[in-house]
């Protein structure tokens, strides 16, 4: 070990077991951005931060290797550490692939690193909050029902009855967040029985999607020993809304941390400059296949249709158009202006993936000097496909595999994975889309067994 290794080591090993840690986590996501690792005694962490834990990728979802090639590595990156708030004695570490030495072309959180340095390379940091929402819900008669029988209202958005009966977990919830410095300013019951919505502030977008990461595992644990489980299922229920992950995105200086989307002077009267409509511009241009991969599942595409909640919308995207402060965009720019929310992402995504893509799509928009036209204020759900085309306004994908399509059609897609994930991706997907497509289900028996 070199000394420049090891005297940090040894600091943040110091630290970590005078706060009491144990054990140390290098956790890496597959394909479906899910946490996967090795635990290390915290006197061996020194030597995991160099790589010493290997992994079999062909033992997981998309991390595309053959049983007989070397093992892949996890570096952590020492800068990601958190304590799981559940059980502190061990630290979580974000971590990278190595193979051979060098960065796996296929790490998920290694795209993500080599978008953002193109953005770097502009001038460019990248910031990116993302509204988790979720459902809670108890296993109930052979079904599933929300946490608290009395969350049985129509339209349940916002209902304190509901967020009050769910404030135990709820709050253990937010501490935890808060303890890891994640600065939670808001959470609120959703518009589905069962469902909620955090709110935390933004960062870089390496730290948004670690965060957003160990979330989904925080949940779950903090749920669990209230006799209760958490869902990150895009569309759990036909009747009640699906749950985003809406990407709330907008460029800085990176030297200066200056807003570079805000404009109080924007002639289209959003709040947004010309960098960021230019920005919105690329996004749109690639939607299809940036929406592969922030709506990456079946089930995604039972939530992005416009109407099929108890509330009547779904407040989900169908088309790619932006917006004002109007929820029937794909993307949107909320009413303070200065940033660009995308509102197709969902829970389920890998938000390595779906960052590296956006970021990179506008980009392109940027370099090009791509002009998305005029804002759109209206009901966007309210138009008819034929006024639609007569509009210039294609639909986004209806299903996964028109949406995986797209993707292995676009070249920068193609850039931005890599050929090694994009390749893994899309043949992953087009089998989780024909296994779908094949699959006889309980409608169909219900309609046509007895029809003829």
């Amino acid at each position: 070990m070199t000394t420049s290794i090891e005297q940090p080591a040894r600091a943040l090993v110091r630290d970590l077991e005078a706060a009491g840690v144990r054990n140390a986590l290098a956790s890496f996501v597959d394909i479906h951005g899910i946490s996967k690792g090795k635990v290390v005694p915290i006197r061996h962490l020194a030597d995991m931060l160099q790589g010493s834990e290997l992994y079999t990728g062909a033992a997981l979802d998309g991390v595309p290797q053959a049983v007989n090639d070397e093992e892949v590595s996890a570096h952590p990156d020492p800068e990601s550490v958190m304590l799981l708030p559940w059980q502190p004695e061990i630290a979580w570490f974000a971590s990278d692939l190595h193979l051979h030495g060098m960065p796996f072309e296929a790490c998920s959180r290694g795209i993500l690193r080599r978008a953002l340095a193109v953005a770097a390379d502009l001038g460019y940091r990248f910031n990116l909050g993302v509204e988790t929402e979720f459902y809670v819900l108890r296993e109930h008669e052979g079904g599933v029902a929300p946490a608290s029988a009395r969350d049985t209202l129509d339209r349940p958005c916002y209902d304190i009855r509901g967020m009050l009966d769910n404030y135990a977990w709820a709050s253990e919830l937010i501490e935890a967040m808060n303890g890891l410095g994640w600065d939670v300013y808001s959470w609120d019951h959703e518009d589905g029985n069962g469902q909620f919505e955090t709110d935390f502030a933004f960062a870089d977008a390496l730290v948004t999607a670690d965060r957003v990461t160990f979330f989904r595992l925080l949940v779950n644990e903090i749920v669990r020993p209230h006799g209760l489980f958490a869902t990150f299922m895009p569309k759990p229920f036909g009747d009640r809304t699906g749950s985003g992950a809406h990407f709330n995105m907008s460029l800085a200086d990176i030297d200066t941390g200056r807003n570079l989307f805000a404009d109080g002077d924007d002639p289209r009267g959003c709040g947004l400059s010309e960098l960021g409509y230019a920005f919105i511009a690329g996004v749109l241009r690639h939607a299809g296949a940036v929406c592969a991969l922030i709506a990456p599942t079946v089930n995604s595409y039972k939530r992005l249709v416009s109407r099929g909640s108890m509330s009547g919308f779904t407040w989900a995207p169908v088309q790619v158009s932006f917006g004002s402060n109007n929820r029937t965009n794909m993307l949107r720019i909320p009413l303070a202006g200065g940033r660009v929310e995308c509102r197709a992402a969902d829970i389920s995504c890998n938000p390595y993936l779906g960052a590296a893509l956006i970021l990179r799509a506008g980009l392109e928009g940027i370099t090009e000097r791509l002009d998305p036209g005029e804002p759109f204020h209206e009901d966007m759900y309210a138009y008819g496909p034929g006024e639609l085309e007569a509009m210039g306004i294609r639909f986004l994908p209806r299903t996964l595999g028109e949406a995986v399509e797209q993707l292995a059609a676009d070249p920068l897609a193609r850039d931005v994975m890599g050929p090694l994930m994009h390749d893994t991706f899309v043949g992953f997907k087009r089998g989780e889309w024909d296994e779908y497509h094949t699959h006889v289900s309980d409608w169909e028996r219900d309609r046509y067994l007895r029809m003829f």
